[in-house]
C-alpha cells in the first residue's frame, strides 16, 4: 500500500473523526455551561481550520496533486504526533 493510500485512510478513519469528537466534547461543555469562553471559541476555530486543511489535503490526494513522498512525510508526522499524545 502506498503512503498516499495510508495517509488517506489515516485521515478519513482516525484524524478527522478525532477532530469531530473533540469538537463534540467542546460543544457539550458549552451546552452544560450555557456559555462559551474565549478559550473554547479559539479551540473550536483552530479545530475547524485544521479539519478544513485536512479536507483540502484529501482533495489534493484525490486529484493526484500530491506526491507519495510528501504523503509519507505527512503520514509519519501524524503517526509521531499520535504516539506523542499516547505517551502523555
Amino acid at each position: 500500500m502506498s503512503y498516499t493510500q495510508k495517509l488517506e485512510e489515516l485521515l478519513i478513519n482516525e484524524v478527522i473523526p478525532d477532530i469531530d469528537d473533540a469538537l463534540d466534547e467542546i460543544f457539550e461543555q458549552i451546552a452544560d455551561e450555557k456559555n462559551a469562553n474565549d478559550e473554547q471559541k479559539e479551540e473550536i476555530e483552530e479545530l475547524r481550520e485544521f479539519k478544513s486543511d485536512l479536507k483540502d489535503l484529501l482533495d489534493d490526494i484525490a486529484s493526484g496533486e500530491i506526491e507519495d513522498d510528501e504523503c509519507e512525510e505527512i503520514y509519519n508526522d501524524i503517526i509521531d504526533a499520535q504516539q506523542g499524545e499516547e505517551e502523555e
